[in-house]
């Protein structure tokens, strides 16, 4: 009896034994990935937001030197500072058009994509003169007037066309 004590709890010590529980839960890892790029789209949103430059939008004044009075140019958001621009200065038979795109690439540059129709009298006897491309419009006083950079028009006259906010 006394060899069948200790071999008594041995197995008592073996079969009382608590049995490991298993805590594998299955982690869906699309739902993880999906968590932190939502994280990042929002954190990356308001870095875009406050990178963002004065806002054009709407209608304002648009000159040149050789045409008496203003006319109009209305800017259209289309992205974050980009914008659709369409406008007209015109009197009597002189008049400028402009239509195309453009994209603030800094506080003081307007980067303008399209074309310049002008037709002036007192330039090359009224001659229709297109400029199509990128042009580049700049500012000096803080964004309340861009002037078109590129003023040499194609019959070598030297254009002063602004923009006023």
């Amino acid at each position: 009896m006394r060899k069948l004590i200790p071999v008594i709890v041995v197995l008592s010590v073996i079969s009382c034994k608590k049995s490991e529980e298993i805590t594998d839960r299955k982690v869906d890892s699309a739902k993880i990935i999906d968590s932190i790029n939502a994280v990042r789209t929002k954190i990356n949103d308001s870095i875009r937001i406050s990178r963002g430059y004065k806002n054009l939008e709407g209608t304002h004044i648009l000159t040149h030197d050789m045409i008496s009075g203003n006319g109009k140019i209305s800017f259209t958001k289309t992205g974050q500072d980009e914008y659709k621009i369409s406008g007209e200065n015109k009197r009597g038979s002189d008049f400028l058009k402009i239509e195309g795109t453009a994209r603030m690439t800094s506080p003081k540059n307007l980067k303008f994509d399209g074309t310049i129709t002008q037709s002036i009298s007192d330039y090359d006897e009224g001659k229709l003169d297109i400029r199509k491309g990128k042009k580049n419009f700049s500012t000096k006083d803080g964004g309340k007037t861009f002037k078109l950079y590129e003023s040499v028009n194609n019959a070598g006259f030297a254009d002063k066309i602004i923009i006023k906010m």
